[in-house]
């Protein structure tokens, strides 16, 4: 029988902090992908389309990696329920909620995925319990995240109710996704075929809900933006973002959902670095609540002032 390996509980280092920020950076531009792909396309074929690609490009990496997906039945139960999880209920809803509220309100309403994941770990971990600290942190960078985005972006609160309920459906299935998905360490799957299992899992979930309901072989062929919307879409947003996502989970647990509030700063720092777009007083003062929120998660800053 194999040995099950020591698990020491879930834990942000600096390394996992690194890769969670270039998370935010590779799903930060998700929206806006999907911003353009769902003005032509319905949104469970670009679901579909993302996990389909992104599970091709990562056998191929498993291929060229000599990396084996495990065969134990069990495992690949586990892979369908991660799939059904973190990608085809939340990819379905948020995609389609794009396609009624501005991706600016999508991306407030995803960032508060870390308040339910908090809450889910509570109820269903022994090591990740709500702490004081952790409560308050996460609640001091949602408040970030408002702030950054600013008043102009809440203005579509209560528009389009049944929309924003589907994006806050979809930060509740990553909470329970993130929580499910820590048994894949103590099970010994490596995170690369983690992600490419979880990414099979969904595909084989959403292909046949695509050919029954949207009848994808019958739409009219994509413009070029829209194509290359989706390979960025699946190969830099999913396959590569999901290794990383995965590796961040083996070591912290479902702190990786921290992720959501780093996104928004992400995209617009990528607007000032890209676009050339103006950094305003709003912005400082969004992302050092931000700032003091992950602190205040991560500990180390407090431990070292009460020392």
């Amino acid at each position: 029988m194999t040995p099950v390996p020591q698990i020491s509980g879930p834990h942000m280092t600096g390394r996992a902090w690194l890769l969670l920020l270039a998370l935010s950076v590779l799903w930060g531009g998700s929206f806006f992908f999907v911003g353009v792909a769902v003005h032509e396309l319905p949104p469970l074929t670009i679901a579909a389309s993302r996990v389909g690609l992104a599970a091709l490009a990562l056998l191929a990496v498993l291929r060229l990696s000599g990396v084996a997906l495990p065969r134990d039945p069990l495992v690949w139960r586990a892979f369908l329920v991660m799939g059904l999880l973190n990608n085809v209920i939340p990819f379905s809803l948020i995609i389609w909620a794009q396609g009624q509220i501005p991706s600016g309100l999508a991306s407030i309403l995803n960032a508060t995925t870390p308040i339910s994941t908090a809450l889910v770990a509570h109820a269903f971990t022994t090591d990740e319990k709500l702490t004081p600290n952790r409560a308050a942190g996460v609640l001091l960078g949602l408040a970030g995240v408002v702030i950054l985005l600013g008043p102009d972006l809440l203005a579509g609160l209560g528009g389009n109710v049944m929309a924003q309920g589907a994006v806050l459906v979809a930060t509740v299935s990553y909470a329970c996704a993130a929580t499910f998905g820590r048994r894949f360490r103590r099970l010994g799957v490596p995170p690369l075929a983690t992600a490419s299992g979880q990414l099979l899992g969904s595909s084989a979930i959403l292909l046949p809900l695509v050919l029954l309901a949207e009848r994808s072989w019958l739409l009219p062929l994509p413009s070029l933006p829209v194509l290359a919307a989706l390979l960025a879409l699946a190969l830099v947003s999913t396959a590569l973002a999901y290794v990383i996502f995965f590796r961040v989970m083996a070591q912290a647990g479902s702190n990786v959902n921290l992720v959501t509030l780093l996104v928004p700063v992400s995209a617009i720092l990528l607007g000032v670095l890209v676009l050339g777009e103006a950094l305003s007083l709003r912005h400082f003062a969004g992302m050092a609540v931000i700032a003091l929120g992950l602190a205040a998660i991560d500990g180390r800053a407090l431990r070292l002032l009460r020392r």
